[in-house]
């Protein structure tokens, strides 16, 4: 085969021999284009997959872990919580709209290919400079489009989108972050996996009919961007969300039966992934007909049907002499359903068009054996110069706060949220806007299921292995703050070019920090995804893991308020505050850097935190409790007031006002009627507690020096990211 076209194809020149050496001959075009994709970065995790499995993944409350389409945790009665965090970056880049709709459909269809009817959704989103007059314009066009896709998508199939975030920083500029949550329930005894054994179970297609949109996205999305990828809009898939409804139900209808053997979403490499991981998984052979894969469009070609990334599509494997049974659910749903192939003996993909082999590839070699790669590694040279930066106040704490309450990356997001329906289904108990947490009902067992999600760039990027801890810890912080107990996390970890040693070396201390906190703070990891090349014309966004945590509070009458709507409550603050200024918000606006060392993370101290909220809780002490995070103390309660219907007279009594904007971890706010059994528990689990103040009926907002009167603080949190924008 000639080199231009295996260039093309983003295979290197050692990979091409072990191609040699696997097949014993030369590819086809089909062949080669089939493993360009299995072997993408984006489908086989060779660059990350090293680091990857030394996360922990076991627990007594995990039932399925990393390696299926979702993460799976029990979570009492019978019941399941079944969800997973993805990324579709560079196709939001190219089409926000599409692209960032898409991920939100594949997402969903990752979860509900496991037996769970999806019933929450929240996102993590990085964006641009919104201030640079050079990039400024492109950056809220991406806003704009990626606001609007998802939540086209997400209304349109009835899902509630429920929590998230938002970030801005310059380092985006050239790559922005789509992250998408999806979390589904249902009953243990029907989680399904993605399987096709038993010689002679028929191979079935059902969903939408396959189309060119989409052919090559997978190998795209593991490319840097430059000029070129100005041209690369057919790479990104449309999206139905009526039909991704139909498919949705169809398929839950047909997880009734017992005719199912296994299911596979059509994701990333479309027909390719899901073919080659439901045979590699269960050491089956699979033969396919392609020319019976129901087609979109006119003259379609083995190589297109193989590779197409078109929506709304699933594999399934279904018993022999069922497959009219299935046929009939989904058509019943006016949805294509037709079989395609049939599982074989042996480990070899064979492959066939009008009756003639056109493929004949090893399963196993392909889709469990794929390429690790060792990368270089080496300690940015960046982090020597960062080191000796030292925050010192420099204005009227009240000028620094107002400007932090303004920043973008901290007032209220209203014009994004607002577009996202996070009401329908009749479960969430608390949504957007407020802090910390979201919080939705399972109705089945009368429970609580928390999530939030933690996605600091800025910490990682000055010291990688801590701050992705830190960012564990905040996410399970979250989460007990909304009065539940972290049980899992899922991820996705955005990062640059693999090839830059120095990007590796933050990718691999990133997953260090991961491993470290999941462990210590027994939050196991139950789910992932790894999204790479985030680079445009040779500068990589900065490290940016993004980590949802999921919690359980089986009392669905004990969740925690983040905001307060009555006068007389007292608030304290809990935990050490000290000198930690180190990529934190205020040096940020203030100095303009993100800078410093960080302090590690203490796990003791933490793991007492999210003790003392849950045993609190269970004894209804806490009338609101919110996380201590991004602008520090300050920050945290000028947003609880903000969405309350009080004001407040605080004097936290530091030795120096600029630790109002300290963002110390470990800490929380919480608001209370009676403190005397609480500050009992504060004692036992030797947490520190700071009386603050209390909750006053009046139209004040009063933290030490910095007072204003809180409709002041309402328009300038609820209204600047609108003017901005």
């Amino acid at each position: 085969m000639d080199k231009e076209t295996i260039k093309a194809h983003k295979i290197s020149d050692e990979e091409y021999e072990e191609i040699l050496r696997i097949l014993g001959r030369e590819p086809n075009l089909l062949e080669l284009g089939i493993i360009s994709a299995m072997w993408s970065e984006h489908c086989s995790y060779k660059s990350s997959k090293k680091y990857l499995k030394n996360f922990p993944t076991k627990a007594p409350w995990l039932i399925q872990g990393p390696g299926e389409n979702a993460g799976v945790i029990d979570i009492g009665q019978g019941m399941a919580a079944v969800f997973k965090v993805e990324s579709h970056n560079h196709p939001s880049f190219i089409e926000p709209f599409a692209g960032a709709a898409t991920g939100v459909g594949g997402i969903f269809r990752d979860v509900f290919t496991m037996g769970a009817r999806v019933v929450a959704s929240i996102n993590s989103l990085k964006f641009g400079d919104l201030k640079d007059e050079k990039v400024a314009k492109k950056q809220k066009y991406l806003v704009k489009g990626v606001a609007s896709g998802i939540s086209h998508y997400g209304n349109c199939v009835g899902v509630p989108t429920v929590g998230g975030e938002t970030n801005f920083d310059p380092c985006f500029n050239g790559n922005i972050l789509v992250n998408a949550f999806a979390l589904g329930v249902c009953k243990i005894k029907d989680i399904f996996y993605a399987k096709a054994e038993g010689e002679g179970n028929l191979v079935l297609y059902a969903g939408s009919k396959t189309g060119r949109d989409g052919l090559g996205g997978a190998v795209m999305s593991s490319d840097s961007f430059n000029e070129e990828s100005k041209k690369l809009r057919p790479t990104v898939q449309i999206g139905d969300p009526f039909t991704e409804k139909l498919l949705m139900e169809a398929c839950l209808e047909a997880f009734k039966t017992d005719y199912l053997i296994g299911i596979q979403d059509m994701g990333a490499a479309g027909l390719t992934s899901s073919s080659f991981e439901m045979a590699g998984r269960s050491k089956s052979g699979m033969r396919l007909f392609l020319d019976k894969v129901p087609m979109r469009e006119e003259g379609m070609n083995p190589y297109e049907l193989m590779l197409s990334e078109s929506q709304e599509r699933m594999l399934l494997c279904v018993k022999r002499g069922f497959e009219d049974k299935i046929i009939e659910i989904f058509s019943k749903w006016n949805l294509d359903c037709a079989v395609v192939g049939e599982v074989i003996s042996g480990d070899k993909m064979e492959l066939f068009w009008h009756g003639e082999l056109v493929g004949l590839l090893p399963i196993n070699e392909l889709s469990e054996n794929a390429p690790m790669l060792d990368r270089k590694v080496a300690k940015p040279k960046y982090l020597d110069e960062i080191k000796s930066y030292k925050f010192k106040l420099k204005q009227s704490a009240k000028e620094l706060f107002l400007k932090m309450l303004s920043n973008e990356n901290v007032c209220d997001k209203g014009f994004i949220y607002e577009q996202y329906d996070h009401t329908v289904q009749a479960n969430t108990i608390k949504a957007h806007g407020k802090s910390g947490a979201a919080l939705i009902r399972v109705k089945e067992n009368k429970a609580l299921l928390a999530m939030a999600c933690e996605c600091n760039s800025s910490l990682v990027y000055v010291d990688a292995k801590i701050g992705a801890a830190l960012n564990v810890a905040s996410a399970a912080r979250k989460v007990a703050c909304a009065g539940a107990k972290p049980l899992a996390i899922s991820d996705c970890l955005n990062f640059g070019n693999p090839q830059n040693p120095e990007v590796m070396w933050q990718f691999a201390k990133s997953c260090e920090g991961i491993k470290e906190a999941c462990e210590r703070l027994n939050t196991p990891v139950a789910s992932g995804n790894v999204s790479l090349y985030n680079e445009t014309e040779g500068v990589s966004i900065y490290p940016s893991p993004t980590i949802v945590c999921v919690g359980l509070n089986s009392n669905e009458n004990k969740g925690i308020k983040s905001h307060i709507d009555e006068a007389g409550l007292r608030l304290y603050l809990l935990g050490d505050t000290r000198e930690d200024f180190s990529a934190s918000l205020a040096a940020k606006v203030q100095d303009n850097v993100v800078a410093g060392e960080l302090r590690e993370l203490e796990y003791e101290k933490e793991l007492a935190l999210l003790e003392l909220l849950q045993k609190a809780n269970e004894k209804s002490l806490l009338k609101c409790a919110n996380n201590v995070g991004l602008g520090g103390l300050a920050i945290s309660l000028a947003k609880i007031f903000a969405h309350s219907s009080v004001g407040c007279e605080l004097d936290a009594n530091f030795k120096d006002e600029a630790l109002l904007f300290s963002e110390s971890a470990s800490r929380a706010v919480v608001a209370l009627k009676d403190e005397e059994e609480f500050l009992k528990l504060c004692a036992d689990l030797d947490i520190k507690a700071t009386f603050l103040g209390q909750s006053v009926d009046n139209n004040t907002f009063k933290l030490d020096s910095i007072e204003l009167p809180l409709n002041e603080l309402k328009k300038v949190y609820f209204e600047s990211f609108r003017k901005l924008l």
